[in-house]
């Protein structure tokens, strides 16, 4: 009798740990995609936003670079330099500034060099 009173307790904590092992690989499961999930619309706008003036900023303290004729757009660490600068001189040192800023990936020059 006392066998039989042991046998049903091991089998109940046996229940027990299986559920409670179960029910955290469930939470862990649901939890898995909230963190790879895409960010918002608005956080990528106001991520590209915010390397737009990194590139602008840096652009301005450039020496040897005149930036006041230069567009810069950002989508996704993409920079593309547009605008109008003096010399073939003065595109190199935007598109290395350019490459230089944390979070750009790459650059595209569309940079036009003013005759004159």
């Amino acid at each position: 009798m006392k066998a039989f009173q042991v046998i049903k307790a091991i089998s109940g904590a046996l229940i027990v740990m299986a559920s409670l092992n179960a029910y955290a690989q469930s939470s862990d499961a649901t939890a898995a995609p909230a963190m790879t999930a895409a960010p918002s619309a608005k956080a990528t706008r106001a991520s590209n936003r915010a390397l737009q003036r990194k590139v602008l900023k840096a652009l301005a303290k450039a020496k040897g670079l005149t930036a006041d004729n230069i567009t810069v757009r950002a989508r996704g660490g993409v920079v593309t330099l547009e605008g109008r600068v003096s010399d073939q001189g003065q595109s190199d040192i935007a598109n290395q500034t350019a490459q230089g800023v944390a979070g750009v990936t790459s650059v595209t020059n569309a940079l036009q060099i003013r005759e004159q």
